[in-house]
């Protein structure tokens, strides 16, 4: 197997990068990161731990759920998940995040990487309460990049194309498919029962 393992034999296979997209790079939220921020209702939030194991895990809310509390700092709320703590942990095990910010429709993606410390400040939780919850913790992000991301990836995929999406029946429920990873099998529940079970946590 040929692998390349070299930041040099890598750098060989491709062209260097062009100008602007080297200088796209910022270290503050501008007017035009805010307002993709603010428009934006799903972000991805990648994490790692100190052995450099990775994760990345989804987060969403009503748009600009993610708060822009200066041009150096984010506010991204806790909400009822599964309760792992997967990103909470490797947080407080290195204090590094990356985010990508999508909008629904939009091909531009919004990166963002920083520093994050697990925030209970008063003032924190008062940014972040909505009139469903008040948070139990917010992801408190000191921006040190900022950069809108090419086009390319969402329009070879389509997925904001209607005609390209898939039938949710092409694949068994999320239920299913963990029973048969875990061996834990539990009554069969249909995606609308689900939605129900849900909607609290919402």
């Amino acid at each position: 197997m040929s692998t390349l393992s070299t930041p040099d034999a890598l750098r060989q296979c491709y062209a260097a990068p062009m100008e602007r997209a080297v200088k796209k790079e910022i270290t503050a939220l501008d007017v035009h990161c805010r307002r993709f921020i603010a428009l934006s209702p799903f972000v991805l939030l990648a994490t790692g731990d100190a052995e450099h194991n990775l994760d990345a895990s989804p987060r969403g809310g009503a748009p600009g759920f993610v708060v822009v509390a200066d041009d150096h700092t984010l506010l991204l709320p806790d909400a009822p998940g599964n309760n792992r703590l997967d990103s909470f942990q490797n947080i407080v095990a290195t204090g590094k995040v990356g985010l990508l910010f999508l909008i629904p429709g939009i091909d531009e993606t919004l990166r963002v990487n920083g520093t994050a410390v697990l925030s209970q400040a008063p003032g924190d939780i008062a940014a972040c309460t909505t009139e469903r919850r008040a948070p139990k913790l917010v992801v408190r992000i000191t921006v040190q990049a900022a950069y809108l991301h090419c086009a390319k990836a969402f329009m070879r995929s389509r997925l904001w194309d209607a005609g390209a999406q898939v039938a949710r029946s092409a694949l068994p429920t999320a239920g299913q498919m963990i029973g048969d990873q875990t061996g834990l099998h539990v009554p069969p529940e249909t995606q609308e029962a689900m939605a129900l079970r849900y909607a609290p946590d919402l």
